[in-house]
């Protein structure tokens, strides 16, 4: 088991910027999904979680030159910004910066003020790496949407070779033209707020964020709880190039393999974070696996009724809600179910929840059959 510990944390998203402000809207049952109009793509609009660009410059300003870097650049820099002030760990030369996105700066295609390499996903994290003067090289992690949880799997591997004595995971990605149109071209895109798992689902939704999290071998900061990122599996399905395996395999592979590993059953999961994109496959190969693993009665959410589709950044901000749903004994709603609409049973949150957690399971799912499930375990400190 890995003694990688999940400490000071950031989420910046339309429904707020940091992680506090994020779980009270949460709590709050808010959504950041909103009506707005794209001719070109949709001709009765869509609907997304967008945040304005003014809205973050605004926030930046305190940081730097907003004009300096793109959308996704300061976004994911007030994120990291954040976890560094929160941390005195921190060391620009020894601590490693991991980055997950899917697209990176792709809206600049046709139109990038930018030099051209800020298109390339190596150049966008060296910015945000220089922007911090961190002296070791970033590490890009882009493998579809299970990027945000591989990511950490990934820095958790490097701190134990020795590479880093701790790392900051950040994830980021926008819903741009280009994501817009690859979701549409698919006919996957809801023309009303998702609503994962239930059975009047019409598609996915997509939103725009940025997270971080500081990642140490370490239990270190203040007295209290912390959580213990334990291990994580992957496993690819080979199936298509978008749809996912009918039977669940790819994910189940990754749940009973990781499960076996750690020597854990199926009994002691308090909670499950899925992935629950809200389309028709996606949720029925979900409810397949966590079936097959045993995993029906555990209690189970998706966030992205309260997000829309984060791409890179959804399974690293669900693994930060997920952090704090064990550390303050709270099970959130899965926002929008109405009544289940997959084959198998699951145990769907339907109301915000108080109730002793000790250990989630986290699992993400993406284009081109990959499969992650996650292992996180709260420690407890008096």
């Amino acid at each position: 088991m890995s003694g990688t510990y999940l400490l000071n944390d950031a989420i910046i998203s339309p429904l707020g910027f940091g992680t506090g402000a994020n779980l009270q809207a949460i709590r709050n049952s808010e959504s950041a999904l909103k009506f707005h109009n794209n001719s070109r793509f949709f001709k009765e609009g869509y609907y997304a979680g967008l945040i304005e660009e003014d809205l973050i410059d605004s926030g930046f300003q305190r940081l730097g030159d907003a004009f300096l870097y793109t959308k996704l650049e300061k976004m994911i820099i007030l994120a990291v910004d954040r976890v560094i002030k929160g941390s005195d760990a921190f060391d620009p030369q020894t601590t490693g910066l991991v980055i997950s996105t899917t697209k990176g700066n792709i809206d600049l295609l046709a139109r990038n003020k930018f030099t051209p390499d800020r298109l390339y996903l190596w150049k966008m994290a060296q910015v945000i790496a220089d922007f911090f003067n961190l002296e070791k090289r970033p590490v890009v992690v882009s493998n579809a949407c299970i990027s945000g949880a591989l990511a950490i799997r990934t820095a958790s591997y490097l701190i134990a070779a020795g590479r880093y004595k701790n790392v900051i995971v950040a994830a980021g990605d926008l819903a741009s033209e280009f994501v817009l149109s690859g979701f549409n071209s698919f006919q996957a895109i809801s023309d009303e707020p998702c609503r994962p798992f239930s059975k009047d689902r019409k598609g996915v939704s997509l939103g725009e964020a940025a997270a971080a999290v500081f990642l140490d071998s370490e239990n270190i900061g203040e007295g209290g709880d912390k959580i213990q990122y334990l291990d994580a599996v992957t496993a690819n399905d080979a199936n298509h190039i978008s749809g996912p395996s009918r039977t669940g395999e790819g994910l189940f592979q990754s749940i009973s393999r990781l499960m076996k590993a750690n020597n854990v059953e199926a009994g002691n999961m308090d909670f499950l974070s899925a992935h629950g994109t809200a389309t028709n496959y996606n949720d029925e190969m979900e409810a397949i696996a966590f079936n097959r693993g045993g995993l029906s009665q555990v209690p189970v959410n998706s966030f992205k009724g309260y997000y829309g589709h984060t791409l890179g950044s959804s399974a690293l901000i669900e693994t930060i809600l997920t952090k704090h749903s064990l550390l303050d004994n709270e099970l959130f709603a899965s926002h929008n179910f109405t009544e289940s609409g997959v084959s198998r049973d699951l145990n769907i949150i339907r109301s915000h929840t108080r109730k002793e957690l000790n250990m989630a399971l986290k699992t993400a799912s993406g284009f081109g059959g990959c499969n992650l499930a996650m292992l996180l375990k709260k420690e407890r400190r008096s």
